[in-house]
C-alpha cells in the first residue's frame, strides 16, 4: 500500500440511522475519483488537513445545541492511516466537527447552522 493512499467510504443518514435511508459515496485521491460529487476539489481540500477525522477531546466542554438527527460514518484510509469516524449533530462540538469536513458529507445540513 502506498503511504499517501486516501480511499474513503462515506455513509450519510440525513434523517438518522433509525430511518435507514443511507446515502453512500466513495472518494479516492491521487488521482481523484469516486462517487462523491466534486471529487477533485474534495481531495484538494481534504489533503490540506492534518487530522480531519479527529474526535472531540473527552474533556471538551460543548454547547448543548441539537442540530438534528443526521449521522455519518467515514471508513477507509486517509494518507495511509486507517479511518473509522462517526459524525452527528448532537451538540455544538459535534456540529463544528462535522462542519469542518462538510464537503465530504452531502445531505448533512444542521438545523443549528453552527
Amino acid at each position: 500500500m502506498e503511504p499517501t493512499l486516501t480511499d474513503l467510504k462515506i455513509t450519510v443518514w440525513p434523517d438518522g440511522r433509525e430511518e435507514g435511508n443511507a446515502n453512500i459515496h466513495t472518494l479516492k485521491c491521487a488521482p481523484a475519483r469516486g462517487t462523491l460529487a466534486r471529487a477533485s476539489a474534495a481531495c484538494t481540500e481534504l489533503l490540506k488537513m492534518s487530522r480531519p477525522f479527529r474526535p472531540v477531546p473527552a474533556d471538551m466542554f460543548c454547547t448543548d445545541v441539537y442540530g438534528g438527527p443526521q449521522q455519518a460514518l467515514i471508513t477507509g484510509t486517509f494518507k495511509g492511516a486507517r479511518v473509522w469516524a462517526q459524525f452527528s449533530a448532537t451538540n455544538g462540538c459535534q456540529i463544528a466537527r462535522a462542519k469542518r469536513i462538510s464537503f465530504l458529507l452531502p445531505g448533512f445540513a444542521t438545523a443549528a447552522g453552527a
